[in-house]
């Protein structure tokens, strides 16, 4: 049959012209008029005196020539002898291909005269002339033909000529976010001492305090009982760089920079339905390679080190600085992994410095001076491995130890304070943050005024104006393990545990300290003879939590469901209290007691969360909350 479409349509001419002649010059092949029968069909005026026809086969291939499949037709119904059919389609094939030929010689001929015109022109014209070369319209068509193509194919490669696609670099960015909205009911019971409530972070974070004053400083709230509403809301973008680099950004509500809270209390921040602050949450870069077993970060991202509860890291807190992190599975079900990084928690500012006569008892002889730095830094590091014994069994463990550097408050040299803007050498060793628990100390060394004189008593450790620091050292060892059940899979039953403690703690230390700066030093124990004097120092440096956890691993679909149960002991100065739990006990350290809670899926990545915790402080003064919470949750 035929090659292609061209050739029918050559062959199909001559074919179609001999086939009508022949049905001109035959009377007999003449069909029935339109709307008559057989019988009413015109008489031919000659009969046919052949009475036995050849045989036709009733299997003829269909060709994709209309003319032939007619002249099959006539064949198949006897109006045609099969070799006055291969006659004409012969015929046919001869007059198209000497068609064709013809065609090929003249545009031969065509394109060599054009060569020759063109050469002639050229010699013709004198040097430097320009020459501008006939394009045939065809050609022109051709052209425009190729650079659509060209064009169409660079575009669907980038997507940018399909209606609701994105062009590629765009489809390499993720925009991810979450919206919560809570209601948290904080109850106090009898007996709590407002009083010892300090809160050192407002005492650090503002101007110091008076501690001559007979008046109370700043406190937490002990005693009244507060309902709040508030709402927290995160939107995020992670883009694709290629090569295994990825960079992040991500921004969150807050009504301050506190590091582990997100949260915007409704009617907060000026009331009246002002608008809300929004904060820079995350913003880092990273790499990845050997299929994701080695990842480093740089910048401000999620806590690298494997926690599975809050007992040491809060667990929406960022970490600032540098992480490297691998893994890397050794036989089937075993998977290794470690993780270290150095993250700066305060770096000193250029401007830190003393207005005042850098020796306050010669004030006319020294000029003033500016303070060294006094960087903090925390180092940490991780090993542990994941275990997954049976589809059904996975168990999960590491051990962390964490090197707070430079944390420790220091006692200044010989100081003179003399109103609330002054300063001392060491005010930079407190901390930039801080919940509540650990224990502090004050860090100002005072010059006293001669008794009677000035504005302070000239008493032993006593002076107008103070901020705290941190007594102890902080380089805790932390003990993880998570045991999955998935035996009742989707249900899980995943055990969680942690353990932690303070390596770099010394009560001997603690104790001394305790009796130089008597009630200015907190996490004291009663008084040994019922009075005012406050007893030795009954603080800690360990801590763990236990909980249980039944039901879905993760709430993403309608009626997914889990509850969870679990209990909580962490001592004053087992690790920083500005880094843990915000919620339990209304955050911090020196707590203990119960929680519980459940979450079940309203939709799709909608969910409805309730919690209930139980507190009561370990060492100290009296101090006692429930905290209740009711979150409404979406993400995108």
């Amino acid at each position: 049959m035929f090659k292609n479409r061209a050739d029918a349509e050559w062959r199909a001419l001559p074919l179609a012209v001999s086939l009508s002649a022949l049905i001109c010059a035959t009377p007999a092949l003449v069909t029935p008029a339109l709307g008559q029968t057989a019988d009413e069909a015109p008489a031919t005026p000659a009969k046919r005196t052949d009475t036995k026809r050849p045989a036709v086969s009733s299997t003829k291939p269909t060709s994709p020539n209309a003319t032939i499949n007619l002249v099959n037709l006539l064949v198949k119904q006897g109006v045609l002898k099969e070799e006055q059919a291969q006659a004409l389609i012969k015929q046919a094939e001869d007059e198209a291909y000497v068609s064709r030929q013809a065609a090929k010689d003249a545009s031969s001929k065509a394109d060599e005269a054009a060569k020759t015109a063109t050469a002639a022109a050229a010699a013709a014209q004198p040097a430097g002339t320009k020459h501008v070369t006939y394009v045939p319209e065809i050609v022109k068509r051709q052209l425009r033909e190729d650079i659509k193509k060209e064009v169409m194919a660079k575009a669907q490669q980038e997507n940018w000529a399909s209606p609701g696609t994105y062009p590629e670099w765009a489809q390499r960015i993720r925009f991810y976010g979450d919206a919560r909205v809570r209601y948290q009911g904080n109850y106090f019971p009898t007996g709590n001492d407002q009083a010892g409530a300090a809160n050192y972070n407002a005492i650090n974070t503002g101007p110091p305090y008076d501690v001559s004053s007979t008046s109370f400083g700043p406190t937490y709230d002990a005693t009244q009982d507060r309902n709040q509403f508030r709402f927290r809301g995160r939107l995020g973008m992670e883009a694709d760089l290629l090569y295994g680099f990825t960079a992040g950004l991500r921004i969150a509500t807050g009504e301050n920079s506190s590091p582990v809270s997100t949260n915007q209390t409704l009617g907060g921040g000026g009331g009246n339905f002002s608008k809300y602050g929004v904060w820079l949450d995350r913003g880092y870069i990273n790499w990845q390679t050997w299929g994701g077993d080695l990842s480093v970060s740089a910048g401000r991202f999620d806590n690298p080190f494997w926690s599975p509860t809050d007992l040491v890291w809060y667990r929406e807190l960022g970490f600032d600085g540098f992480a490297v992190q691998a893994r890397h599975e050794v036989f089937e079900g075993f998977t290794p992994f470690a993780v270290a990084g150095a993250f700066p928690i305060y770096n000193t500012d250029f401007n830190a410095g003393n207005n005042l006569p850098s020796d306050p008892t010669n004030p006319d002889g020294s000029p003033p001076s500016k303070f060294p730095s006094h960087d903090k830094w925390m180092f940490g590091g991780q090993l542990g491995f994941n275990a997954r014994v049976s589809p059904e069994y996975a168990f999960r463990f590491g051990v962390a130890f964490y090197d707070f550097d430079n944390v420790q408050g220091q006692l200044s040299s010989l100081c003179q304070v003399r109103s609330a803007s002054d300063v001392c050498d060491t005010d930079l060793t407190r901390p930039s943050f801080a919940q509540k628990g650990n224990t502090y100390f004050p860090l100002r060394n005072i010059l006293l005024d001669p008794p009677g004189t000035g504005n302070n008593t000239g008493g032993t450790n006593v002076g107008l104006y103070q901020y705290f620091g941190l007594v102890s050292q902080y380089r805790p060892v932390v003990a993880s393990g998570q045991l999955d059940i998935g035996v009742f899979h989707p249900a899980h039953i995943v055990l969680d545990g942690e353990y932690v403690y303070n390596t770099a703690f010394s009560r001997s230390y603690m104790n001394a300290q305790a009796a130089i700066y008597g009630s200015l030093m907190n996490n004291r124990g009663p008084s040994p003879d019922g009075g005012t004097t406050p007893g030795p120092f009954n603080g800690g440096n360990q801590g763990w939590l236990g909980r249980v956890t039944v039901g879905n691993k993760e709430i993403r679909h309608l009626w997914d469901w889990n509850v969870h149960a679990g209990y909580k002991y962490l001592e004053s100065d087992a690790t920083l209290d500005a880094f843990a739990d915000a919620d339990f006990g209304l955050g911090g350290t020196n707590l203990k007691g119960y929680f519980l809670g459940g979450n079940v899926g309203l939709g799709e990545n909608v969910w409805a969360t309730l919690r209930w915790m139980s507190a009561n402080s370990i060492a100290g003064n009296p101090y006692a909350v429930d905290v209740l919470q009711v979150d409404l949750n979406a993400k995108f």
